[in-house]
């Protein structure tokens, strides 16, 4: 693991211990940390912690205001912590279920949501059960029990449901010029990838992963090689092939 993220990582569980105490019952790393593919400088760093049992108003606050990028700076684009009560976390309901969910560092935009029900309809609610399923498979434990113990998997009816509606998602924002390249397009594509591979396959792989194995498994789609090209410095997909992609890995996990 990169030395600054270690250090980071480390420093982040020292201080939520301290603000939580014996309460902190573990703290995982997820996204690509925990599928092994994060990429200094341009990935993420995806956090969830795991409390005893509800935190208070107050526990909430003071989890954001020690945790947020100007209190801990983070190394890396940004970070994004969520932290659950164990016992929504070991139940697998495709619900968000989360105490406190924090966005924070110096190239994202700022989150801090204290409540589900506050978390806007538009930006998506299916987040959260399809990141627990991959900290299932792939979390890598900071603190506390193996992650595939800490939380549960989503039964397959939910977790296609969400698959569906994380798809419909994407293809309800703003589209870039149809017959143009267009920079996020290959994140689009290749996170399509990822979904489908885990519907075929049962599997959670990183996103580019994803995109590797359906070639290598003769997918048709020129538009997987030309994502993964991207993210090394090709040329990326124009909207048009985005869509027409993910409308097709939508329809396939539909049905």
């Amino acid at each position: 693991m990169d030395s600054d993220l270690q250090r980071y990582l480390d420093d982040l569980v020292s201080t939520a211990r301290d603000v939580l105490g014996t309460d902190l019952v573990g703290a995982y790393a997820a996204g690509s940390v925990g599928l092994g593919a994060y990429q200094p400088g341009r990935s993420d760093v995806d956090v969830a912690l795991l409390s005893a049992g509800p935190l208070t108003e107050a526990a909430k606050r003071t989890v954001v205001a020690r945790l947020r990028h100007e209190a801990l700076p983070c190394p890396a684009r940004g970070l994004e912590l969520v932290v659950y009560d164990r016992a929504v976390a070991a139940s697998g309901t495709p619900e968000p279920g989360f105490e406190v969910e924090l966005n924070t560092g110096a190239a994202m935009p700022f989150r801090r949501t204290l409540d589900p029900a506050d978390r806007p309809a538009a930006d998506g609610r299916f987040w959260y059960g399809l990141d627990r399923s991959i900290l299932h498979q792939s979390g890598l434990p900071l603190l506390g029990p193996p992650a595939g113990e800490a939380f549960a998997d989503l039964a397959p009816a939910d977790l296609r449901r969400l698959l569906i509606e994380a798809l419909t998602w994407w293809l309800a924002l703003p589209t870039p010029p149809a017959d143009q390249p267009a920079p996020g397009t290959e994140d689009a594509v290749i996170g399509a990838c990822r979904s489908l591979v885990r519907h075929r396959d049962g599997v959670w792989l990183a996103k580019v992963a994803a995109g590797q194995r359906l070639i290598e498994t003769g997918d048709p789609a020129q538009v997987i090689r030309q994502a993964v090209a991207a993210r090394h410095g090709g040329p990326p997909p124009t909207g048009a092939q985005a869509r027409a992609f993910q409308q097709r890995v939508r329809d396939e996990i539909a049905g």
